[in-house]
């Protein structure tokens, strides 16, 4: 098995994390990595938010959450709807205690932005991997309205939170979860 094979399947989703910070010089070889994803026209529209203090990545986490049940009054999303126990317990933290969070985030006027931000999102969690750091896409972490906590935070107003993501050492690594059979719909020669 190749090298990108191997890491591909050790890749997890980890919502354990131990009680250790991750220093921030990793953190900035990760969003090196990240950023040699590609990108439309090579225009790398990217920018990364580093949080790794724990009382406001628990705030972010509280706003989060009081968006999304407020958003559940009008959208009536089932899938986010299923969401609906977890994100009223008061001890749930949708960031799952994790002792780092960073936002990958671009303009809003770049319409490839969600692809391009996804693509940095994979490149750092890949290279989290490969350190033996574990990370989670926490869409549900997304969700900040507030505008002080946006000005905290230091998100320019015209970009948008594309990916958040959880990073730390993991307690355990959960294991590979079932995968579908590839879906082609057709091969058209």
């Amino acid at each position: 098995m190749g090298i990108f094979q191997s890491l591909m399947k050790q890749r997890r989703s980890i919502r354990e994390y131990k009680e250790k910070d991750v220093p921030i010089s990793v953190i900035r070889e990760l969003i090196a990595d990240a950023c040699e994803a590609p990108s439309a026209g090579n225009r790398q529209p990217w920018g990364f938010i580093v949080i790794s203090n724990r009382e406001l990545i628990g705030r972010l986490s509280e706003e989060s959450k009081k968006n999304l049940l407020e958003d559940m009054k009008v959208i009536r999303s089932p899938i986010l709807r299923m969401y609906r126990p977890v994100l009223k317990n008061p001890d749930f933290n949708v960031f799952y205690n994790a002792p780092c969070l960073v936002y990958i985030t671009g303009p809003t006027v770049v319409h490839s932005v969600p692809a391009d931000c996804s693509l940095a999102a994979a490149y750092f969690m890949f290279s989290a991997a490969e350190r033996g750091l574990g990370t989670c896409w926490v869409d549900l972490g997304a969700y900040i309205k507030d505008e002080t906590l946006l000005d905290e935070i230091g998100l320019p107003k015209d970009y948008r939170i594309m990916a958040p993501i959880i990073v730390g050492y993991p307690k355990t690594i959960p294991a590979r979860p079932p995968r579908n059979e590839p879906r082609i719909l057709k091969i058209v020669t």
